[in-house]
């Protein structure tokens, strides 16, 4: 049987050479997608994920994700916790249990005591600066918008046996208001996933992308015989060119999609990196670029790419 693993943005990479090779060698998909969240929850560069993420307005970073399991369906998430060092642990052990599948805040974080999940201050040097920054410049006259900055990496595996999960982790909008959450932790908006069928996983702008269960959506249109490209641009595009009639404006909306087969697509409205990898190709990231809806360019990521993204994330921040 095939095994493969696609994650959003070029963070994703990280996550995705960590955990391919356990997948090569028999491992199921729920510990490779776990495994590789917690890589990119750890690695402080990283703003929008884990450790150094972005801040809400008060300086505290408050963190959502989920987890679910293609074989059985169960899904665990949690919304706004903080100085939990990670999340995607959290979701996965709440995908466990029968019941109080979503926490949310202190109730969410009582829960990863009792299960003597480790606690970690999340806010890194790095993000407090770019938090003193932001407040100075709100204070001389400066506006927050939604773009400020926000990203969430969603990652799907499959394994040698058939098995198919999901995770997506975020620290959400920067300088959000506490307790904001976003599409990240709910089931069919942020993430979907069926291991007889395929998965689905977004990131982009919260509050436009839970409009509609566009992650659920993908999935069904895989069910009903689409190939994974075909489900991917007849369900997200005509949604964003619906939201932009109705609604004025449209955020960003990105997907990344894989069936049970290993074949993978995306959708995106705006220039976007996802990482790939599977038996026949090392973990590799490639960078999509819109055209007129509905067309994007993909192509490798050049060196020269990845060399400018390095630098670009682990730049001091004055």
């Amino acid at each position: 049987m095939k095994y493969a693993m696609i994650g959003t943005w070029r963070m994703a990479q990280d996550g995705v050479v960590a955990a391919l090779p356990s997948l090569a060698q028999g491992g199921i998909a729920g510990d490779a997608v776990e495994q590789a969240i917690m890589t990119i929850e750890d690695y402080p560069y990283f703003k929008s994920v884990g450790y150094g993420g972005l801040p809400n307005e008060h300086g505290i970073v408050e963190m959502d994700s989920a987890f679910m399991n293609g074989d059985n369906f169960q899904l665990g998430a949690v919304g706004g916790v903080r100085n939990i060092a990670n999340p995607i642990k959290l979701s996965r052990l709440l995908s466990q249990q029968r019941v109080n599948n979503v926490l949310v805040g202190a109730g969410a974080e009582e829960f990863a005591d009792e299960h003597l999940l480790p606690r970690k201050g999340m806010l890194s040097a790095r993000a407090k600066k770019r938090w003193d920054k932001k407040v100075d410049q709100v204070k001389q006259g400066g506006r927050l918008t939604p773009y400020d900055g926000h990203d969430t990496v969603g990652m799907l595996a499959l394994d040698r046996s058939g098995s198919m999960a999901v995770g997506t982790s975020t620290s959400g909008l920067f300088m959000k208001h506490a307790g904001r959450v976003g599409d990240s932790p709910l089931a069919g908006n942020g993430f979907y996933v069926d291991s007889q069928v395929g998965g689905a996983a977004a990131t982009g702008l919260g509050e436009d992308m839970m409009k509609r269960p566009l992650c659920f959506e993908i999935v069904q249109a895989m069910e009903r015989g689409a190939n994974v490209q075909t489900a991917v641009d007849q369900t997200v595009y005509p949604f964003i060119e619906k939201l932009g009639q109705r609604n004025g404006q449209v955020g960003e909306f990105s997907y990344v999609a894989m069936d049970n087969q290993g074949n993978y697509a995306i959708a995106t409205n705006v220039e976007f990196s996802f990482a790939v990898g599977n038996e026949y190709l090392k973990p590799t990231v490639y960078v999509a670029i819109p055209g007129e809806l509905g067309k994007v360019e993909i192509k490798p990521a050049t060196q020269a790419w990845l060399d400018a993204y390095l630098a670009r994330v682990q730049a001091e921040v004055k």
